[in-house]
């Protein structure tokens, strides 16, 4: 069964095909300059062999599918699990380790990578969960896991986060005044972006129409991916980095493999490896270990000069757990533009739960209306409202799991005395007891903007923090025809 979020394996939309169907690039055939009218026959087994004009019959070999592939290809996306999906596995990863144990071993230091793992709040959680721990306690055991298997670093994702969230408030206000003062049209509402799930399944199935609404603001991920390939590289001479994520969704797998997130510079993408909740207990269990029996370590800061470490001390942004987006840009736009410090507010339940949304009134009149949408089905409402010309939305933070990050389709299953939606509430109320992040305040966060991307709003600020996204032409195959 695939893993990848819900908007990811539909069965229903012409640019997929089902998890049963074989992928539509499953062999490789060599290309010759002769012509043979050569047959390919598919046999019981699924394999393919090759028929010469002579009758020889020559198997061929199957083609090891990628994840830039995949995102790239209009057939399936849900087949990705069931070929073979090689960088962004356990396997890599303990390959990995093991070489750079391998070259220590050997006396060849200067060969070796650099390995840092960047961390999310929402699969820490889960840990949290999963083995009883508290969530700092939980940090800093997994902190200690990943030193075991041989990371030279782990570092929070809180600098990319606060980075993201900044570059978000700024985008808004900036299309806002476009949109109203400027008449420009088909850039409100602004969609959220840091979801690869609803951004894979936009680019595929309603391309150049959404698109433009989307947020060009890249996700956490892809920032520190930035981060850590160039400004930290650079402040380590440019040695190789090796960099791995944990994120509490499958579908960051397909985000870290995008063309757009490869690294010119260093030859490498921003992201090398995403691990996951449910494939960090697994690594756990291989191993033959408890994240509870683990040692602690401590959080690198790997872009101050001193590269300090110490144990975590998480912390939360207000908002949803998904990373308070329509919050924070709520709050800055109230302020920013209309001078009023919109603070304690409520969001109000429409269709379900996973539906809210939140209105900013002066003497009567609405001034911005922000919306949560989360999960496919209010996905799917909301952009028909959207080509219907319907839909009275400023901004909208669009996710592909219901209920957004903290039950991400990577995060730790419940154990078999607690419902999925205990374990929701369990998590959204360990995430609501962390202190609060406030991305202003964050000095790190101001000190990059000074020494890496040159200023605020800096030509360099723009191309580093921000992206672009791509329509997917429809494959009409045999495969993917509705009978």
């Amino acid at each position: 069964m695939s893993r990848f979020s819900g908007v990811l394996q539909l069965t229903d939309l012409d640019d997929f095909i089902t998890p049963s169907q074989e992928c539509i690039k499953p062999v490789k055939i060599e290309k010759t300059g002769t012509s043979t009218g050569a047959k390919i026959s598919i046999q019981e087994d699924g394999s393919y062999f090759e028929i010469e004009n002579d009758g020889q019959m020559q198997k061929l070999q199957k083609v090891e599918i990628t994840l830039s592939d995949c995102l790239a290809c209009s057939g399936c996306i849900t087949s990705a699990e069931s070929v073979l999906v090689t960088q962004q596995s356990q396997e890599e990863l303990f390959k990995v380790f093991e070489e750079n144990k391998k070259l220590y071993k050997e006396g060849k230091d200067s060969e070796t990578k650099l390995i840092i793992v960047s961390v999310s709040i929402q699969p820490v959680l889960s840990l949290a969960v999963r083995y009883n721990l508290s969530p700092n306690e939980a940090a800093a055991r997994l902190a200690g896991f990943f030193r075991h298997l041989g990371a030279d670093m782990v570092v929070d994702m809180t600098a990319a986060e606060n980075l993201a969230l900044l570059e978000s408030q700024k985008e808004f206000v900036r299309r806002y005044t476009s949109a109203r003062n400027d008449g420009i049209k088909n850039i409100l509402p602004m969609l959220a972006s840091s979801c690869p799930g609803w951004v894979c399944y936009a680019e595929k199935t309603h391309g150049n129409f959404i698109l433009p609404y989307i947020s060009t603001t890249k996700s956490p991920q892809q920032i520190m991916g930035s981060l850590i390939k160039s400004w930290v590289s650079e402040m380590y001479g440019g040695r190789p980095i090796y960099h791995i994520t944990v994120m509490p969704c499958y579908d960051k797998k397909l985000e870290a493999a995008r063309a757009d997130f490869f690294n010119e510079t260093t030859q490498s993408r921003d992201v090398d490896c995403v691990i996951t909740g449910i494939e960090l207990e697994q690594m756990l269990q291989a191993e033959g270990l408890s994240l509870n029996s683990m040692e602690k370590a401590g959080y690198s800061e790997p872009w101050s000069k001193a590269n300090t470490t110490s144990l975590p001390v998480l912390k939360r942004h207000i908002g949803s757990g998904s990373g308070g987006y329509a919050d924070h840009i709520l709050r800055y736009t109230a302020k920013e533009l209309f001078g009023i410090d919109f603070e304690d507010f409520h969001y109000k339940n429409l269709r379900n739960p996973d539906f809210r949304e939140v209105i900013l009134e002066n003497d009567g009149k609405i001034l911005l209306r922000f919306a949560i949408a989360n999960g496919f089905r209010n996905i799917q409402n909301l952009v028909q409202k959207l080509k219907r010309g319907k839909s009275n939305y400023d901004y909208v933070e669009v996710m592909a799991c219901p209920s957004g990050c903290l039950n991400g389709g990577a995060q730790i299953r419940p154990q078999a005395d607690t419902t999925l939606k205990e374990l929701t509430s369990k998590l959204e109320s360990l995430y609501d007891s962390l202190p609060i992040e406030v991305p202003e305040n964050c000095k790190i966060v101001q000190e990059l903007y000074k020494s890496w991307l040159l200023g605020h709003d800096s030509d360099k600020a723009n191309a580093v923090l921000h992206t672009e996204y791509h329509a997917v032409e429809k494959m009409n195959t045999a495969l993917n025809i509705k009978w």
